[in-house]
């Protein structure tokens, strides 16, 4: 029998951390698990990221209610993985919001993703039994929308293709905040079974070009100051592309994915093999990098006999 995924071993609870990012603006963060962003308007609460469960969810409604009483309004999920939109229901939000493409993805392969990670990562879905179905949004939006919390003005935008097709992210211009979901990471290993390495690079640069003063990413600890965003935007630039350049190389002469996982571990164990859910990721990583090289536009689907026919694949 092949031997089980990373993560499903990964059973060690996590230190919440609930860190102030900007004025009324925090990171709820987990030592690399999904983190969650708070935005305090005037009169309500926007929440950035759902996590997997209403049981999760609640941990951040916790978090919120240590600094606010005020109602919670508002959920922007920033694409549509589980582990970002399932525990939604828990805020009781009169709307939730996500971009076009992302409700789409939700259609199309929400439930596979759902089916997949539950497998994958089972720590991350505590409380499963509370989540009443799939998470889809109140309110979409093509490029951009702008909620105003009172005064307080949220820009959603999608500035570009990377962790999905359907990424979005939400910049608070009175702190010059941004909340970037799994497209910018720090410390942890970027996701990328269902990316798109070529676009990804381009996505960092839009985001560079806003000159934040701070960002919540999806994972790892708040990122506060120029010098630790720009940082962390380059790291994570740096394991897209150790990432996908040694599987491109492999898949340009006809290769097997066994190879392509050869090369990608020889290039990138150096640099990231201590990184949260690194040991996770690789195996998608190089599976999406391998079709994307042999000229795969759209990701595959991940379904729970995929994960385990594509691992199997590379235990030869």
């Amino acid at each position: 029998m092949a031997k089980a995924f990373a993560s499903q071993g990964d059973m060690t609870e996590k230190n919440i951390s609930f860190t102030e990012v900007g004025e009324g603006l925090y990171a709820f963060t987990a030592e690399g698990d999904p983190n969650s962003g708070v935005i305090i308007g005037d009169d309500s609460v926007m929440i950035v990221e759902a996590q997997a469960t209403p049981r999760l969810a609640n941990k951040v409604i916790e978090c919120v209610r240590s600094v606010t009483d005020k109602p919670i309004t508002h959920v922007v999920l920033t694409h549509y993985h589980a582990v970002r939109v399932l525990g939604a229901s828990a805020f009781g939000a009169q709307q939730v919001i996500m971009s076009d493409a992302a409700r789409a993805m939700v259609v199309e392969r929400g439930q596979e993703d759902w089916d997949s990670e539950f497998q994958r990562f089972p720590r991350l879905f505590e409380g499963h039994e509370s989540i009443p179905g799939l998470t889809f949004p109140t309110t979409t939006f093509s490029d951009s929308m702008t909620v105003y919390l009172g005064n307080r003005r949220v820009d959603i935008k999608q500035i570009g293709r990377a962790h999905t097709a359907g990424d979005a992210v939400i910049h608070v211009p009175d702190q010059n905040v941004m909340f970037t979901g799994d497209i910018v990471e720090y410390h942890s290993a970027c996701y990328c079974g269902d990316g798109h390495f070529g676009d990804w690079g381009n996505t960092l640069d839009a985001i560079k070009a806003y000159d934040v003063d701070a960002i919540a990413p999806g994972r790892g600890d708040a990122l506060v100051g120029k010098e630790m965003v720009n940082a962390a935007i380059e790291n994570t630039r740096d394991f897209v592309d150790s990432t996908y350049r040694p599987v491109a190389r492999v898949a340009a002469r006809n290769g097997t994915l066994k190879e392509a996982w050869d090369a990608c571990r020889a290039e990138c164990d150096p640099k990231f093999a201590d990184y949260a859910i690194y040991e996770h990721c690789l195996p998608f990583n190089v599976a999406r990098a391998y079709d994307e090289a042999r000229g795969i536009d759209t990701p595959r689907i991940w379904t729970a006999q995929r994960d385990l026919a594509m691992w199997d694949a590379l235990q030869g």
